[in-house]
């Protein structure tokens, strides 16, 4: 009897040990969607052309990122060889997804392109679904849409004008930069999952492809136009060190820890924070829906991911289930 109960003393220990890394790893993508939510307030501040923030964010946050990575790469060797394809094609989505959310922003308006781009978090899940094989909660599927509806109520989308210039390519835009974003999450995950220990290098590389993916898509589109206006440089280096660095630094070290789902309903409180950043910075004035949108996400998003705590087994029913032999 004294040996069993050793035996099964270090089941409940076990559970213990994973929640607290589990926490750990949800305080740092909530960092890095705090660093993310603050975005579209340094490019409203900037005043810059589309294109050229999306280009400027990236290609500024290389400067301190390299450094970085040669300091990581010294101390734990370079980025495995299979795992920098990961890295680059990532980025491509990450650059395409910039692109395409802020020409979604110009034709259906900053608050419709917020609930498009957050398709996220359907796709991110699904991806590892059908990719990686994971499962997908049923908890996580019947609040995904109360999720989505809190971020429709968030973003302002019942009070946003009917005057889209390009509602229909608008959509589209918002959506596809949706998915683009998901494929980007699931692939930085993967390479964080296979080399936990590199962070910075796995970021700097896919930060530099999302640099050149943003600057060829501009081109043809928005334009990249590099004459900024001297005040904007402030706005766009703020936007380069939180919104790209130490957004992306956190959330590669965060998602892999996690499940996708609970990656992706994380997320989700980006355009939360958004609004609480806008109305301490901006003196922006949310409607009571928005905020009514703000507690729909933040409540599912705790729903979806609540754990119940392990309920210890009565001694009598431990002896029913034993085996003769072990009574």
């Amino acid at each position: 009897m004294d040996a069993e109960t050793h035996t099964r003393a270090p089941v409940p220990a076990t559970t213990q040990g994973r929640t607290g890394p589990q926490t750990t790893a949800v305080l740092i993508i909530i960092g890095g969607a705090a660093c993310v939510s603050a975005s579209a307030m340094f490019v409203k501040l900037a005043d810059v052309n589309p294109g050229t923030a999306a280009f400027l964010r990236c290609a500024v946050a290389l400067v301190p990122l390299v450094p970085l990575l040669v300091h990581e790469t010294r101390r734990r060797g370079p980025l495995p060889k299979p795992l920098r394809p990961y890295a680059v094609v990532a980025g491509l989505f990450l650059g395409a997804d910039y692109v395409m959310w802020t020409i979604s922003i110009v034709d259906v308006g900053a608050a419709v392109a917020t609930v498009l781009i957050n398709f996220q978090v359907v796709v991110f899940p699904l991806l590892a679904r059908v990719f990686s094989g994971e499962r997908i909660p049923r908890r996580f599927l019947w609040t995904s849409p109360l999720m989505l509806a809190g971020i429709a109520l968030a973003s302002g989308v019942l009070r946003s004008g009917q005057g889209a210039g390009h509602p229909v390519r608008g959509a589209l835009l918002g959506v596809t930069a949706g998915v683009a974003y998901a494929v980007y999450l699931y692939l930085m995950r993967l390479s964080g999952r296979r080399s936990p220990d590199h962070v910075v290098s796995p970021v700097t590389l896919s930060t530099a492809s999302a640099a050149a993916a943003a600057s060829l898509i501009s081109l043809p589109t928005t334009g990249l136009p590099l004459a900024v206006p001297a005040a904007s440089w402030g706005w766009i280096v703020a936007l380069a060190m939180l919104g790209q660095v130490a957004a992306l630094l956190l959330i590669n070290k965060g998602s892999p820890r996690l499940a996708p789902n609970t990656s992706a309903a994380l997320l989700l409180l980006q355009p939360v924070m958004a609004i609480g950043f806008g109305m301490l910075v901006l003196d922006e004035k949310p409607a009571f829906s928005q905020l009514c949108g703000c507690a729909l996400v933040i409540g599912a998003v705790w729903v979806a991911h609540r754990t119940a705590a392990p309920r210890p087994q009565p001694p009598e029913a431990a002896a029913v289930g034993r085996p003769t032999s072990e009574v």
